[in-house]
């Protein structure tokens, strides 16, 4: 055989291989976002289930002390320990850091 050339054999071994690497990537792929996405459609659900768009009366603490009462004027939104709603007495988008109560009107 001459150098840097490759015979039919090694060639012929290097093709499955080829094939099974990219397979396994594209699966791995497909997984991962498969898993992305059921994240995004639980977290969805959640907020759903858990936040209405009905208004709600909101009272807000930190360390003990009344931060914040008022109502919304629809949905309420909580991530990450922040509170976010539009405030009916002044129609401004109002985001809360701290401990909210929220009590949603029927």
């Amino acid at each position: 055989m001459i150098e840097g050339t490759k015979d039919n054999d090694d060639a012929e071994l290097e093709e499955p291989m080829t094939t099974k690497i990219m397979t396994t990537k594209i699966l791995a792929a497909l997984g991962l976002s498969a898993a992305l996405a059921g994240c995004n459609d639980s977290e969805k659900a959640r907020s759903d289930a858990t936040f209405s768009d009905k208004p709600a009366d909101v009272s807000c603490w930190t360390y003990g002390t009344q931060t914040y009462q008022g109502r919304s004027t629809g949905k309420v939104s909580h991530r990450d320990d922040r509170t976010s709603f539009v405030d009916a007495a002044t129609g401004r988008y109002t985001v809360i850091e701290g401990d909210c109560r929220l009590v949603y009107v029927r």
